[in-house]
């Protein structure tokens, strides 16, 4: 099995068995938790934050000497607002506290404070991969255009199992995988 599967699987399984209602939507022990769960059977280094620097592109993310002091300060972040929500993910991505699958451990701990503060989520089927990663890539000097996408994107259809799996399936295309279809997965 690849990591595709294997991972996409383990997403499912934190829907099925309630493994994402939590009290602690938005702080970094829950995305670690996220991410330990998500590659647990690919990653050793799952849920741990990574001890390299990452660059992607010229884009250099927050410098591991500074990580878990940035990451203080992101989860102090407030969460009340969907600007603040936002506002707090996109900083989150600046850190990337993870070697690899942060977008996708991000993106269901975003979720998931949207569904607790707001009791909204995003419907990732209405968010277009190209404008998505452009206004990511944009965010960190102003996340205007990424609040306005994802606040179109919005729902309040938060216990709808298949929204949350269109929304993995998305994730995954997000990062160039996705050939492997989630719903077929259950067949």
């Amino acid at each position: 099995m690849n990591e595709e599967y294997i991972t996409k699987r383990r997403a499912v399984e934190l829907w099925d068995n309630n493994l994402l209602q939590s009290k602690d939507a938005g702080t970094v022990k829950e995305l670690r938790r996220i991410h330990a769960y998500l590659f647990q059977d690919v990653f050793d280094f799952a849920g741990e934050l990574r001890t390299v620097n990452l660059s992607k592109g010229n884009f250099r993310f927050a410098p591991v000497l500074f990580l878990e002091q940035n990451l203080k300060i992101i989860e102090k972040m407030p969460q009340d607002t969907f600007d603040e929500i936002i506002e707090k993910y996109v900083e989150m991505n600046v850190a990337h506290p993870f070697r690899e699958g942060n977008g996708r451990a991000t993106r269901i701990w975003l979720d998931e404070i949207l569904k607790a503060k707001l009791g909204k989520c995003i419907d990732w089927t209405k968010v277009d991969k190209t404008d998505y990663l452009s206004a990511m890539e944009r965010s960190p000097v102003n996340p205007l255009e990424l609040k306005t996408l994802l606040v179109n994107a919005l729902t309040e259809d938060i216990e709808n199992r298949e929204v949350y799996m269109r929304g993995i399936q998305s994730s995954y295309r997000y990062e160039d995988m996705g050939d492997i279809d989630i719903f077929k997965m259950e067949e």
